[in-house]
């Protein structure tokens, strides 16, 4: 680029020639902060690329907007590293300072260079530079923000699992608490292998549930619904005394829908619907 003086961009020239010794002191500076979790060769890689792709467009007018054209691949290679970090476990601060980094090296390989033009040059590139850094700290948050729904949907998979205890009966054991969200996990893991075994009853165990109120009451009955539609019918168990006690306090009416004290009488009672019957061998 040529300023309106026609002298060839200072900085963009200062990148360009000295690239080999920028990156070692920017990886020196670097790795002491990301505490080895990135080796020397994995940050001297990164580093080349940022300085191929930002070296030729710093410099010339709104050199310091972050967010204009001639940055979107800057802009994108800085959005996979933020996102690559916050799945590796750094912290934002740890991201964002892998960028400011790179100004204080820049201003050290400047040394005493009293060229005004360099000197414009320089103030716009710290600019520039401070913008990316909190471009690279919002992009961090949005995406372990993405991270921690991603592990709380899986986390809701492995708690909500749908059993099959015997030909055509399912059993849905439900441990801690039962809110909207889980509730339609329960309820969409359950009709889904309703359909994929044809059973036609279904044990919702609440044996491990802490405490039943009158919401985890309508949570359930909207599963008790769900599943009748698809045709099967269901068993809820593990009404020990003290769940019983509240639901009476309460008020709560399950209509005619079939409790169960424990998992193995609800077990029991499906087989016998089923036309099986337990018989207890003596030895």
């Amino acid at each position: 680029m040529v300023d309106g003086t026609g002298q060839a961009d200072r900085l963009t020239g200062l990148l360009r020639e000295n690239t080999d010794e920028l990156v070692r002191r920017w990886v020196a500076s670097v790795a002491e902060t990301v505490r080895g979790r990135a080796t020397a060769a994995e940050l001297e890689r990164d580093f080349r690329e940022f300085l191929a792709v930002l070296s030729p467009v710093v410099g010339g007018a709104d050199a310091r907007d972050a967010r204009d054209a001639r940055y979107a691949e800057v802009r994108s290679l800085l959005e996979e590293m933020s996102r690559n970090r916050a799945r590796s476990g750094y912290s934002p601060s740890e991201t964002a300072s892998s960028v400011f980094a790179l100004k204080r090296v820049v201003f050290e390989l400047a040394g005493n260079d009293e060229d005004p033009a360099l000197f414009r040059q320089l103030m716009d590139f710290s600019s520039l530079l401070d913008a990316f850094g909190l471009f690279t700290f919002e992009t961090y948050t949005r995406a372990r923000e993405e991270i921690i729904k991603e592990q709380s949907e899986q986390l809701l998979e492995l708690t909500t699992p749908v059993v099959k205890l015997w030909e055509g009966v399912l059993a849905v054991p439900l441990v801690g608490t039962l809110d909207s969200a889980r509730t339609q996990v329960v309820m969409e893991k359950l009709l889904e292998t309703l359909v994929e075994t044809g059973s036609e009853y279904a044990i919702i165990d609440i044996t491990g549930v802490f405490a039943v109120d009158t919401q985890v009451a309508q949570h359930l009955l909207k599963t008790v619904v769900a599943a009748r539609l698809m045709g099967a019918d269901c068993i809820v168990s593990g009404i020990r005394p003290q769940i019983a006690q509240t639901i009476v306090e309460l008020g709560i009416e399950f209509g005619d829908i079939t409790t169960k004290a424990s998992l193995a009488d609800a077990l029991r009672h499906a087989l016998r619907k089923e036309g099986t019957d337990i018989v207890r061998v003596s030895r």
